[in-house]
């Protein structure tokens, strides 16, 4: 065991996640959580943050880097330093979405992820190199398999290139709607602030149907870019650990032993393989007054903007000049006081 141990190769150095999403979608304050800082600031253009990962089997340590693009499309040029054609390979990007506001969710994902697509179009990578980079995650989508057995041993940490071909395996063919937008680059989405969900029922007459609703569409889109899906709550900390432990799964080959979650509304799991649309068919049963064929514009609208009416503010009068009106009003003797 200590010689085996001994012979495991050290954590890499230079991965990469790229953080993109509408300005307030809480993309700081994710990777904040995961950095364990509490008093951050937020910049502007592309911060740069990072999170500490630790192999324990071996006692090394790595830096992820963090790059958080701002809400500002003005910024996505700024993409350039954070992903270029020689990191691309070890980087992963982050789709961030408020669902405080499930109105914006489908258009900000088709939008970030254009955003991306356009960059990685840009970018002088050998077609070669991202044909290959392509069908390694085509593999890795066809040869999910879910989690099982004992647990309780330490798996070893696996090259998460090198190691695809280790074994031969029968895989299914892709879904029609599966990988038709494949980046080259893992991709996952993040749905924050679901801790707002019981606002939504309450002011907004939001029902499960709707729920339903949403997180089919976020997951046909996830399908299309054969992407991992997870809902989170940072006020209540929810799902933060999971994330950190896909996230190094991902770029570092850590053992993954998290099972998807599709059961509760606020704590979506579901990891890069293991859906298809069967399985996102099982939603549409829950339908009452929807249909699955309905669009997502018509049936979750964003509220009408209330419009506050603002009262003139008047500003204090003159004592003396009060009471003098007060007098001429009433047409009463008055005496006037010197207020000191």
């Amino acid at each position: 065991c200590l010689v085996s141990t001994r012979s495991r190769s050290k954590l890499p150095s230079g991965k990469n996640v790229l953080i993109m999403g509408e300005t307030g979608a809480g993309k700081t304050t994710l990777i904040a959580k995961l950095q364990g800082v509490e008093e951050y600031m937020k910049g502007r253009g592309l911060e740069y943050l990072y999170f500490n990962v630790h192999d324990d089997d071996i006692d090394d340590h790595a830096m992820c880097n963090a790059w958080i693009l701002d809400g500002d499309l003005y910024h996505k040029g700024l993409q350039k330093f954070a992903v270029c054609g020689e990191n691309m390979a070890d980087t992963m990007a982050l789709l961030v979405v408020d669902m405080s506001r499930p109105w914006t969710v489908l258009d900000s994902l088709q939008k970030w992820a254009s955003v991306l697509r356009e960059h990685i179009d840009k970018l002088r990578v050998n077609p070669e190199t991202l044909r290959d980079m392509e069908q390694r995650l085509v593999r890795q989508f066809q040869e999910y398999t879910e989690p099982g057995g004992d647990h309780s041993a330490s798996p070893k940490r696996r090259n998460p290139v090198a190691g695809e071909a280790e074994e031969e395996c029968v895989v299914l063919p892709l879904g029609e709607n599966t990988l038709t937008h494949n980046l080259g680059v893992p991709v996952m989405v993040v749905c924050t602030k679901c801790d707002t969900f019981l606002s939504l029922e309450k002011e907004h007459d939001y029902r499960e149907e709707h729920f339903d609703f949403i997180q089919s569409h976020i997951r046909h889109f996830c399908l299309q870019y054969g992407a991992a899906l997870l809902y989170t709550s940072m006020k209540e900390n929810k799902n933060l650990d999971l994330l950190y432990k896909y996230l190094v799964h991902r770029l570092y080959g850590f053992p993954f032993d998290m099972l998807a979650q599709v059961v509760d509304k606020d704590s979506v799991f579901i990891p890069s393989g293991w859906d298809n649309e069967k399985k996102v068919a099982i939603l549409y049963e829950n339908f009452q007054s929807l249909k699955r064929e309905d669009k997502f514009e018509e049936v979750i609208v964003q509220p009408p903007v209330r419009k506050f009416v603002h009262e003139k503010e008047l500003g204090a009068e003159d004592d003396q000049v009060f009471l003098l009106k007060l007098q001429v009003r009433e047409n009463v003797p008055f005496i006037f006081v010197q207020l000191v």
